[in-house]
C-alpha cells in the first residue's frame, strides 16, 4: 500500500464519530463500532507507516495503543483481538505483552479479549528458538486460554478452530474432533473445520470419515488445495480411480502444473489404468525428457503389457539418469522376473544388495534393505530354493527386528511350500513364544498346525485373536482351517461372519471367492459359480476368479471354449503364475490341443515342479500322445507329492484314479515290450 492510499484509508476512518471513550462505552454495555473502527483504521495506518518505514518502533507503538484502544470499544469483535495479538509477535513484544496481559487477567478474569490475545501469544511461543522444538508448556497454557474463551464465548469460532487445532498438536483426537464440531455447530459448511475433522479421522484411521469431510470442502469450495487433500485421502482408501478422477479436477484448475499431472498420472497408474496412465506419463516425458518417474512407470506399464522390448528400453533410460537409484534398480529385478528370468532377478538382486550398505544406520536405509531381502527370499522361494529363502528371512531379522515376526512369517510359508511339514512346525512353535501376540504369526501358526491335521489346535489358536477390533481377519482365517478339515458347514458360519465384518468391495471380494472355492469342493457347481461371477461384478479383473471358474469349467469338460477365454485373461493378467499355467494347459488338453497343452504345462511345472495336479495333467497329456514312459513318469511323481502333502489337501478320489491310470500305462507299457520281443 502506498502513502496516498494510506491518507485515503485514515480519512475514511475520520469521517466516522468518534464516539465516547472506552470507560463510558463500557459503562452503557453496548459496543461502539465506530469508535473501534476508527481506531483499528488509525492503528492499520500506524503498522503500514512501520512497514514503510523499515519498522520504525514509534510506529508499531502507536499501532498497537490504537488497536488495544478498538478492542475496548468493541470487545465482541474477536479479529481485533487476533490482529493486535499479531501486532505483538510481528514487533517481537511477545514476552512484555504476555506479562501485561497476564497480570490484566489477574485483575478481570472475564476479560475475555485479553485471553484472546494471550492465547495466540502463547500459541505464537509453541514453536520458539532456534530448535524449532515443540514447547508443550506453551501449547497446555494456549490450550487453557482458548479452552476458557470459548466458555465465555460459546460461538466464537474461531477459537473453537484454535482449540481443535491445538488439541490434534497434543494428540488429543477425541477433544479437537469435539471443538471442529462446535465450529460446524456455528457455521455447517466451515471449510477449516471441515478439513481440520478430516485431518484428525485421518490420524484415527477412519480414512473414510476423513475423505466425506474433505468431499463436503470440495463441494463447496473446489480449491487446488482442498481437491489434493481429498485425493491425498481416496488414496489412503486405495480408491486410486476416486483419487485421479479428483486429481483431474485438481489439474482443470491449474493445468500448467507438473507436479498435479505427475500425481493424476500417479493415481492412474494405481487405478491399473494403463492406457491413459501411459499417455499421461508420455505427456510428462514429452515435457520434461529427464522424469525420471515417468520413464520408471512407462517401463512399468510396457511390462505389465509383456511389451517387453519397450520396458527395457525406458528401464535402461532411467538407469542411465539415475543408475544408482534403488527403486531403477529394483524394476530391472522385477523385468527379469516378469520374463520369467528367475536366476537372472536373483543374481541382479544379489548384486543390488551387495553395492548397499550391510548393516544400515538410518530408518530409511533399513527399510530398504529389508525390503530387498525379502524380494529375494520371495524370489528364491519362487525357483524352489527354500534353504537360501529362509536365510534371507533370517537375514531380515537381524537387520531391522522391528520386521522379524514377518521374516518368521515368511519361513513358515517358505517351508509349508516346500512340503516340509516337520520344520514348519519347529518354527511356529518358536516363534509364538517369542511373539505370543502377533496376530500374523498365530495365523500362520494355525496353517501349519491345520496342515499337520491338527485342527483343533488350529481353531483355538485363532479363537484367541478375537478382539473385537479384527476379527473379520480371524474368521476369514478359521474358514481356511475348517476348509482344509472339510467342516464346510464350519467354513460357511465363519464365512458369513466375515462377510457381516466386510466393508469395502475388496473384502467382499475375498468373502465370495472363498466362498465359490468352498462350494465347488462340495461339487455344488451352480452356487460356485454364482459366487465366482459376484466376485467378477466387483472386480472383473480377478486373475484368481478368472482362473478359478474356467477351471472348473474345463475341469467338467464343459463350455470349454468360455473356460479357456477366462483362463487366457487370468494368464495375462499373471503370466508367470504356475496354477494359471496349468489351468490353460488342461483346457488345451479338453479341446484335444495335445502340443498347446504340453507346452502350457510344461511352464508351469518350471515353475512349480511339486504340484501333484500338474504332473497328474502332464501325464494324461503324455498318455494322449503315445508317450507312456513319460506318462508314467509324471503319475509316478504326482503320487510322491500327494503322499507328502497335508492331510486336508488330500483329495482320496484323485489319488485312486492316478493309482488306476498308472497301473494301466505300466500294464501297456509291458505288453509293448513284450510285443518287441517277439
Amino acid at each position: 500500500m502506498n502513502i496516498s492510499t494510506l491518507v485515503c484509508f485514515l480519512l475514511a476512518a475520520l469521517a466516522a464519530p468518534l464516539g465516547a471513550q472506552p470507560q463510558q462505552s463500557a459503562r452503557q454495555g453496548a459496543p461502539d463500532r465506530a469508535s473501534a473502527y476508527y481506531h483499528a483504521a488509525l492503528g492499520h495506518l500506524y503498522a503500514e507507516l512501520a512497514a514503510q518505514f523499515g519498522g520504525r518502533g514509534e510506529y508499531i507503538q502507536k499501532a498497537i495503543e490504537s488497536y488495544r484502544l478498538a478492542v475496548q470499544f468493541d470487545p465482541e469483535a474477536s479479529f481485533l483481538a487476533e490482529e493486535l495479538a499479531e501486532l505483538y509477535v510481528q514487533s517481537g513484544q511477545i514476552r512484555s505483552a504476555v506479562s501485561e496481559l497476564e497480570e490484566a487477567l489477574r485483575r478481570n478474569p472475564g476479560d475475555v479479549n485479553a485471553r484472546r490475545i494471550l492465547g495466540r501469544l502463547y500459541t505464537a511461543r509453541i514453536r520458539e528458538g532456534q530448535s524449532a522444538r515443540m514447547n508443550e508448556d506453551m501449547l497446555k497454557q494456549a490450550v487453557a486460554q482458548y479452552e476458557k474463551v470459548t466458555e465465555l464465548a460459546p460461538r466464537d469460532k474461531e477459537a473453537w478452530l484454535m482449540l481443535g487445532r491445538l488439541y490434534k498438536l497434543l494428540q488429543n483426537s477425541p477433544s479437537s474432533e469435539r471443538a471442529f464440531k462446535k465450529v460446524l455447530e456455528i457455521d455447517g459448511n466451515n471449510e477449516d473445520a471441515l478439513t481440520g475433522l478430516a485431518m484428525v479421522y485421518s490420524d484415527l484411521g477412519d480414512t473414510a470419515s476423513a475423505s466425506q469431510m474433505l468431499k463436503r470442502v470440495a463441494e463447496k469450495n473446489p480449491s487446488t488445495r482442498t481437491l489434493l487433500a481429498l485425493a491425498s485421502a481416496y488414496e489412503r482408501l486405495r480408491q486410486y480411480r476416486e483419487a485421479a478422477e479428483t486429481y483431474r479436477r485438481a489439474l482443470e484448475l491449474t493445468p500448467d502444473n507438473l507436479d498435479l499431472k505427475r500425481a493424476w498420472a500417479q493415481s492412474l497408474f494405481a487405478a491399473e489404468d494403463y492406457e491413459k496412465a501411459q499417455a499421461a506419463f508420455e505427456e510428462l516425458l514429452s515435457a520434461e525428457s529427464n522424469d525420471l518417474l515417468a520413464l520408471l512407470r512407462l517401463s512399468q506399464i510396457h511390462r505389465q503389457k509383456q511389451d517387453f522390448a519397450k520396458a527395457e528400453e525406458y528401464a535402461r533410460r532411467a538407469a542411465k539418469l539415475d543408475p544408482a537409484n534403488l527403486e531403477v534398480q529394483y524394476n530391472e529385478v522385477s523385468l527379469l522376473e516378469a520374463q520369467g528370468k528367475l536366476p537372472e532377478a536373483i543374481a541382479r538382486l544379489k548384486e543390488i544388495l551387495a553395492s548397499i550398505e550391510r548393516r544400515p544406520g538410518s530408518f530409511g536405509e533399513r527399510t530398504n534393505r529389508v525390503i530387498l531381502l525379502e524380494r529375494l527370499g520371495m524370489l528364491h522361494r519362487m525357483a524352489e530354493q527354500t534353504a537360501d529363502a529362509v536365510a534371507a528371512f533370517r537375514e531380515m531379522a537381524q537387520v531391522d527386528p522391528d520386521s522379524a515376526a514377518r521374516a518368521e512369517a515368511q519361513i513358515m510359508d517358505a517351508l509349508r511350500a516346500a512340503k516340509d511339514f516337520a520344520a514348519a512346525e519347529k518354527e511356529a512353535r518358536a516363534a509364538l513364544q517369542k511373539f505370543p501376540n502377533d496376530r500374523l504369526i498365530k495365523s500362520l501358526a494355525a496353517s501349519v498346525f491345520a496342515d499337520l491335521g491338527r485342527y483343533r489346535e488350529a481353531e483355538s489358536l485363532l479363537k484367541s485373536s478375537f478382539d473385537g477390533k479384527n476379527d473379520r481377519e480371524t474368521w476369514v482365517s478359521l474358514a481356511q482351517v475348517y476348509e482344509k478339515q472339510k467342516n464346510f458347514a464350519e467354513m460357511a458360519r465363519a464365512l458369513d461372519e466375515a462377510g457381516k465384518l466386510s466393508s469395502t468391495q475388496e473384502e467382499k471380494e475375498v468373502v465370495h471367492f472363498m466362498r465359490g472355492a468352498m462350494y465347488e469342493r462340495q461339487k455344488k457347481y451352480d452356487l460356485a459359480e454364482a459366487e465366482f461371477r459376484k466376485v467378477l461384478e466387483i472386480n472383473p479383473k480377478s486373475a484368481s476368479a478368472l482362473n478359478y471358474l474356467g477351471y472348473m469349467l474345463a475341469d467338467r469338460n464343459v463350455r470349454l471354449q468360455e473356460a479357456l477365454e477366462m483362463i487366457r485373461k487370468a494368464v495375462a493378467l499373471e503370466p508367470n503364475n504356475s496354477a494359471f499355467l496349468d489351468s490353460l494347459g488342461w483346457a488345451y488338453y479338453r479341446l484335444n490341443r495335445l502340443e498347446e497343452a504340453a507346452e502350457y504345462l510344461q511352464k508351469s511345472l518350471a515353475r512349480s515342479s511339486r504340484d501333484p495336479t500338474v504332473h497328474d495333467h502332464m501325464g494324461d497329456v503324455y498318455y494322449s500322445l503315445s508317450r507312456i514312459k513319460e506318462a508314467v513318469q509324471h503319475w509316478e511323481r504326482s503320487l510322491q507329492e500327494w503322499q507328502s502333502s497335508p492331510p486336508g489337501d488330500i483329495d482320496q478320489e484323485e489319488v485312486a484314479s492316478i493309482r488306476k491310470k498308472l497301473e494301466n500305462a505300466r500294464i501297456r507299457l509291458a505288453r509293448e515290450a513284450a510285443r518287441q520281443k517277439n
